[in-house]
């Protein structure tokens, strides 16, 4: 039987607890990873639904990539919906991992994922992290690439909109910008504070989440084209993470079963007016 401590010594090798940011909290987040696992479930967020959809598919370890305890309880109150899923998580005996932004840095990560969904070629790293512990290779935040052909804005947020499969996104766009995007750089969440580095980089586009408006008036003072498609773009590590844990099973033959959520966990909803 594989235990969860085999799967995250193994994935530890591929996106090290080192890269992650010092604010994060990455790792083990509840539970018992020593314990067997028999059926293994990837998500990108862990939320009371998901832990009921874990408990219904008799799930035993969630692999995530956002943590569930950035902040320590202060309490124990299982009338505040967030203790009474970890008080669901505990009696189910489901441990959950979470891989942040050590998986954003990752050579073959998040960020990765998100460039190959962009269709972007020659990419390097947007923001130097210097080496990884254990390749030695140089990593860093975000990507930074070529599109295979050059394209109107319109036709990019047209792109943008079908790889990542969202009804509408944020554009911030100066008024005289007529140019072809060819060369974009992306990052995964809330990546606003690095629109410079992607001026840096020599970027027509910057396509990240959560941009705030004086960070898109700063971006339009300096005649950068920014797409917001939201941070929920990063759900790609569900169907990744799922990829890449059945590769390693058959080099390891591991027998547990591995799973995708299904349920949505973007927050936000496009509402357009009806013309």
């Amino acid at each position: 039987m594989t235990t969860g401590t085999e799967l995250i010594n193994r994935f530890e090798q591929f996106a090290s607890p080192q890269l992650a940011e010092s604010w994060d909290h990455v790792g083990l987040q509840i539970g018992n990873p020593d314990r067997p696992i028999q059926k293994l479930m990837t998500t990108l967020d862990v939320r009371p639904e998901i832990v009921r959809e874990a408990i219904d598919q008799q799930v035993d370890f969630i692999f995530a990539h956002h943590p569930i305890m950035f902040k320590p309880a202060t309490d124990l109150d299982v009338r505040n919906p967030q203790n009474q899923m970890y008080a669901d998580l505990l009696s189910h005996q489901i441990t959950v991992y979470a891989a942040h932004t050590n998986l954003d840095t990752a050579n073959g990560g998040m960020n990765d994922w998100l460039a190959d969904q962009l269709e972007l070629t020659n990419c390097e790293p947007l923001v130097a992290a210097g080496q990884d512990p254990v390749t030695k290779q140089p990593v860093g935040m975000g990507r930074v690439g070529q599109l295979p052909n050059a394209m109107t804005i319109d036709e990019f947020t047209r792109h943008c909109q079908s790889v990542f499969g969202v009804s509408g996104l944020r554009l911030v766009k100066p008024a005289s910008f007529n140019s072809a995007i060819e060369r974009v750089a992306v990052l995964g969440g809330a990546g606003g504070s690095f629109y410079q580095q992607a001026l840096q980089a020599g970027a027509d586009a910057y396509v990240t989440g959560d941009i705030s408006y004086h960070t898109g008036h700063d971006i339009i003072a300096n005649g950068l084209v920014a797409l917001d498609p939201g941070h929920h773009i990063e759900a790609v590590a569900t169907h990744r993470l799922a990829k890449l844990f059945k590769q390693w099973q058959l080099n390891h033959h591991w027998k547990f079963k591995i799973i995708e959520n299904q349920i949505n966990t973007d927050p936000f909803e496009f509402i357009c007016k009806e013309n």
